[in-house]
Order: C-alpha cells, then sequence, then structure tokens
C-alpha cells in the first residue's frame, strides 16, 4: 500500500514538472527595439535573425524591429559594413513584451563604399583613353623581370653554381681531348662562323640583341 502511494506521488510530481516546462516553453514573447550605431544614429534594414525559431526580420528606415521569440533564445543582428552581435532573450521576464536598444560596432574590415560616375561626354572619355599613360600593375612589372634583357642582366651578375661549373669542365675536357696534339680551334678562321655571322646580320638579329 505505501509503495502505491509512493508512486502516485511520483507520477504527480513528474506531471506537474512536465507542464511547468511547457508552460514555459510555450510563452512567447514579442522582442522589440531600435538597432543603433556606436553614435546612437539609427541603423535602417538591418536583420534580427531568431536562430532558435529559425525565422527573421529587417528593420525599417528607423531601425526599428520586432519579432516573436521565446524565453532563452538567441537573436543574431547583422548589417553590412558592422559585426555581428548576438543578443539572448532574458528567461525570467514575467511579461510578453519586452523592449530594447541593441547596438552594433562597425566592422574595420569592409572597406568604404566607391561611387563611380560617369564622363560628361563620349568625346572627353575618348580622348582621355588614347592620350591616358598606360599604368604599372602586377603584370606590366612581371613581364618586365622576366624579358630577356631582364634575365640576361641578373645571370651575368649571378655566381656560377655547382652544375654550371661542372658543365664547363666537361665541355673543356672535351675539347681538349677533341683538339689533342694539335693548335686549339680559332673561330675566326672558321667559315662556317662567318657565314652564320653575315646571315645573322642581313636578318637583323645583331641589331636586335
Amino acid at each position: 500500500m505505501k509503495i502505491n502511494i509512493l508512486l502516485i506521488i511520483l507520477a504527480i510530481h513528474s506531471i506537474t514538472l512536465a507542464q511547468n516546462h511547457a508552460s514555459k516553453n510555450s510563452q512567447l514573447i514579442q522582442l522589440s527595439g531600435v538597432i543603433v550605431t556606436e553614435e546612437a544614429i539609427p541603423l535602417p534594414y538591418s536583420t534580427a535573425y531568431n536562430r532558435s525559431l529559425k525565422k527573421g526580420v529587417v528593420s525599417d528606415f528607423y531601425g526599428f524591429f520586432t519579432l516573436v521569440t521565446q524565453p532563452g533564445d538567441t537573436v543574431f543582428f547583422s548589417r553590412e559594413g558592422f559585426q555581428t552581435s548576438p543578443f539572448i532573450v532574458p528567461d525570467t521576464l514575467k511579461e510578453n513584451r519586452y523592449s530594447i536598444i541593441h547596438m552594433l560596432v562597425r566592422d574595420t574590415l569592409v572597406l568604404e563604399t566607391v561611387v563611380v560616375h560617369p564622363w560628361p561626354t563620349r568625346s572627353q572619355f575618348a580622348d582621355y583613353f588614347v592620350n591616358m599613360t598606360p599604368y604599372e600593375d602586377d603584370v606590366r612589372r612581371a613581364q618586365k623581370e622576366l624579358s630577356g634583357e631582364s634575365l640576361a642582366f641578373v645571370a651575368a651578375r649571378l655566381e656560377s653554381d655547382a652544375s654550371l661549373a661542372s658543365g664547363n669542365a666537361y665541355n673543356m675536357r672535351n675539347t681538349r681531348l677533341y683538339t689533342n696534339g694539335q693548335l686549339p680551334v680559332n673561330n675566326l678562321l672558321n667559315p662556317y662562323s662567318w657565314a652564320k655571322l653575315i646571315q645573322d646580320w642581313k636578318e637583323g638579329k645583331l641589331t636586335r640583341q
């Protein structure tokens, strides 16, 4: 008999706790307020998003907003150019309405808005486009640094590394073996070299170099 009474008391207590919990979760709060900057200037068309209920609203021209929330919900306020800021609805409210003034901090990583103005006339734009000085961008600087003249200038100032030194030594050894017992080859007396020199001169290769 005592066990049955104890079970009945526990069941009644569990039902009471469940009803209180359900009543708390079903409580709706009308959260309203104004979104402002650090200078207390209203921020129009800002976003207030309730992550718990997956719903949000956009403030009006005066930064005013209103949305339905529950105790303990997290509302995120955001706007372009400002850092996203959270707000937790208090879970100790006794009324179903709550008003706030929420401040957003400017995001220093966002650049200022650039306003593009058109040219007064088409002829002025054409004249400026023809006579403008080419600007120095990354692509143009890379083309200059990778040109044949720049690479040759840099190569002339660099010391020979191990691979170049080994190649030069290998070529000198082959030359000594080829001209062993005779005078070294003199290209001034080589008819093929003179013919190639004349051909390069006619084609203008010597002028470009």
